[in-house]
């Protein structure tokens, strides 16, 4: 029975308990007065958080740290003035589907996303780099080798960034590999649903500062299992050691107490255990013992076989159920005495009385899922013109059992932002087919460049990029020939690429443009970029899903796009009149966007508000 507290509300303890809820990562261990362990704010932390410069004052405590935590927290935190640019001629069924490939650097993407699918993604799975020290290269902004070596030996990009392969020889090997995944996973937490989960492909070399970091971002409590993969069947004879034959897949949840994991059908072996020798007209059964350990008050009685033989519970045991729940069984066949009738007792369990359904496994076999070597014959299938395009794909059925246990709904996002060979997007279409669902798909990939001696470079694919959106073509396409009841299915996607703003820089650096160079700022919009560039980036600054369907018409011959119908409408053309005002209020959208020097007159534009007060006053109106 709990106590009253018998004082009043601890103020201080509840907004430690609010700060907490805001930001999980500041929890720390500390110690108290009296030397114990506690739980307790870190408010170096907090104070980084915060702000938007680095923050000094380090303090023991128990937390992972390494060189570079606080500016990866910076980055994380820091906007960015870049916008997601659509590209129809490299989309499928641009106009009607509801799943989306971003290209672009990962970090941008997330940033970009935050406003549209803030707590909206049900399921995350991501395979990052292993940090291996040959498949990572990443941007080095700790650098202290002069500008001038760097560029001599090819270190540097084109944008000036310092690239170096993370070996085991560079003293940050972990150091950079977490000061690259920390601000990734920070930002996808914030997507993910109250109920959402987090699945995270990851080998021997990071696993334990992966788990360290995830404790972190999404609370040690929110940690649901870690799976170990059977990756392939057969050990390598050049192993060291041990035949390395699994990669772990860590599960995390957003709130633990939210989610729900779905059962996996039952196996063939389960069922098998299930037999009928008496033909009951129920179904197959399995006999279990009706027997208790210790000895219990009223637990000895008999029980008398068809062939008259008396059974009482052993010295030590007591019988499952009371005598008279004994009798009712025994009334209801359920109480089974051997074919003979003359056998021990046991219980009957029926086949349609249990679970119609498996807990997953912590340790998934390939037999079950799949192995590394049928994930490259399944690739090899959808470009049977080329030779080995991957070197580590993961097998759709891999995926998609994590599918299975992971989305409840119908309708749900799944977000992958290491795309690699598109194994998500192919998982995705393959469990709406055989379940019937409408799940739709978030890709991101950085179009990095093939190495020209790789095959894929040979096999004419600049970057991986555009391998995985020719998988996702190719597989959705697969899928619909192969099933004739597949027609309704969504096998499209939009390709949206990053870029930079819309708007020239001077909208968000006025202070830099010098008096001479007014001149050449007089249109803020930047000359090369479409109207349709325009609606995503007005979608993203309010936060509209980007997967909605689009339509485009012309009235009083002006451009004028509509988002899901009314919730967003759209005009960027120029010379907007009073009649276009009054024909798109008729229309009482949620939502309406105009170029700010778009209107004809300045009287037009100071009306705006007027006409739609009048005619829509529920609508919001905006100016780009």
């Amino acid at each position: 029975m709990d106590k009253l507290k018998m004082h009043s509300p601890d103020i201080t303890q509840q907004n430690i308990d609010k700060l907490l809820e805001l930001f999980p990562n500041c929890k720390t261990e500390k110690q108290d007065a009296n030397g114990g362990l506690g739980i307790g704010v870190d408010f170096d932390l907090l104070k980084q958080e915060l702000s938007k410069n680095i923050v000094e004052g380090p303090q023991e405590r128990y937390q992972l740290n390494w060189p570079g935590k606080k500016e990866a927290l910076l980055t994380a935190n820091a906007p960015i003035a870049k916008t997601l640019r659509p590209c129809r001629e490299e989309s499928v069924d641009f106009d009607t589907t509801e799943n989306l490939f971003i290209e672009g650097d990962n970090l941008d993407a997330l940033k970009l996303l935050q406003e549209s699918y803030l707590g909206k993604v049900k399921m995350i799975y991501i395979d990052p780099p292993y940090n291996t020290g040959k498949d990572f290269i990443y941007a080095d902004n700790f650098a202290e080798s002069s500008d001038e070596y760097l560029q001599e030996s090819g270190q540097k990009d084109d944008v000036g960034n310092r690239l170096v392969a993370n070996t085991d020889s560079n003293g940050r090997f972990h150091s950079d590999w977490l000061s690259m995944i920390y601000p990734r996973l920070r930002l996808a937490r914030n997507l993910l649903k109250d109920d959402g989960l987090i699945f995270i492909s990851i080998d021997d070399n990071e696993i334990k500062n992966m788990r360290s970091i995830c404790d972190e971002i999404f609370g040690g409590n929110n940690f649901i299992v870690c799976i170990a993969w059977q990756k392939i069947y057969s050990g390598k004879a050049d192993a060291t050691h041990f035949g390395q034959f699994h990669e772990y897949i860590l599960c995390y949840a957003k709130n633990e107490i939210e989610i729900k994991i779905n059962m996996l059908p039952r196996t063939v072996e389960m069922d098998a255990r299930y037999t009928n020798p008496d033909n009951d007209p129920r179904g197959v059964w399995l006999s279990n013992d009706l027997t208790a350990a210790e000895e219990r008050t009223n637990g000895h009685f008999d029980l008398i076989s068809p062939s008259g033989n008396v059974f009482d519970a052993p010295k030590g045991k007591h019988w499952l159920y009371a005598e008279s729940k004994m009798k009712e069984l025994l009334h209801d066949n359920r109480i089974w005495f051997g074919v003979k009738g003359d056998a021990y007792p046991r219980l009957k369990r029926f086949l349609c009385d249990v679970q119609q359904g498996r807990k997953p496994p912590s340790v998934w076999l390939h037999s079950e899922v799949g192995h590394t070597d049928a994930a490259t014959k399944e690739v090899k299938g959808i470009f049977p013109e080329f030779s080995r395009l991957f070197e580590t794909p993961k097998p759709t059925r891999l995926i998609k059992q994590l599918l299975d246990i992971g989305i409840v709904e119908e309708n749900e996002i799944v977000l992958d932002f290491f795309a690699g060979s598109a194994t998500t997007a192919h998982s995705v279409m393959l469990l709406n087919k055989e379940k019937g669902k409408k799940c739709k798909y978030i890709l991101v990939q950085l179009p990095e460049v093939c190495d020209e001696k790789s095959a894929a470079y040979q096999a004419g694919f600049g970057n991986v990029a555009e391998i995985s959106k020719e998988r996702a073509r190719r597989a959705g396409k697969r899928i619909k020939e192969e099933n004739s009841d597949a027609s309704d299915l969504d096998t499209g996607f939009r390709v949206l690429k990053i870029d930079s703003s819309n708007v020239n820089d001077v909208h968000y650096t006025p202070d830099a443009v010098s008096k001479g160079d007014l001149f050449n700022q007089v249109e803020h919009i930047k000359t090369e970029r479409s109207s349709e560039d325009l609606l995503f980036q007005v979608m993203l600054d309010w936060g509209v899903d980007l997967s909605l369907p689009i339509r485009k018409e012309s009235i009083e011959d002006k451009e004028v796009y509509f988002v899901n119908d009314d919730d967003l409408v759209a005009c960027f053309d120029k010379d907007i009149d009073e009649a276009l005002i009054k024909a798109l209020a008729a229309k009482k959208p949620l939502r309406v966007v105009f170029r700010d020097d778009g209107f004809v007159s300045d009287s037009v534009k100071i009306n705006v508000e007027q006409i739609f007060k009048q005619l829509a006053p529920a609508t919001d109106i905006k100016a780009i």
